[in-house]
């Protein structure tokens, strides 16, 4: 049996984001110490409560402090992106985490994104 969580990026609205950050990346050290397989990271855009923009750059800092868990983008919003940027790097993420990264991708939370 595998154990993974997605990390719901809700954040208090009056919070401090580099706080914010700091904790979810504290709780993804965690959740690798304890044998916790995989954690999944989505792209947000609401700029005071979901603070995670980007989160390949998220992983990357995330990968650097933890040794097992796989971190997977749940999910990156194609519509916001053109698809090889999102493949080049996934692929240097890849690299960099020696093979513990994993892509999600998906139309954005709103109906608007998908178009």
């Amino acid at each position: 049996m595998n154990f993974g969580i997605f990390m719901a990026p809700f954040h208090r609205t009056a919070e401090n984001p580099t706080l914010s950050l700091q904790r979810d990346l504290e709780l993804i050290s965690w959740l690798d110490s304890l044998g916790f397989d995989e954690a999944w990271i989505g792209e947000h855009h609401s700029a005071g409560w979901e603070t995670i923009a980007s989160p390949e750059v998220f992983i990357g800092v995330a990968a650097e402090r933890t040794k097992r868990i796989r971190l997977g983008t749940g999910v990156v919003s194609i519509p916001y992106h053109h698809p090889f940027h999102v493949a080049d790097r996934m692929v240097l993420l890849d690299h960099l985490t020696r093979g513990r990264v994993m892509l999600g991708v998906g139309p954005g939370a709103l109906p608007s994104d998908a178009w």
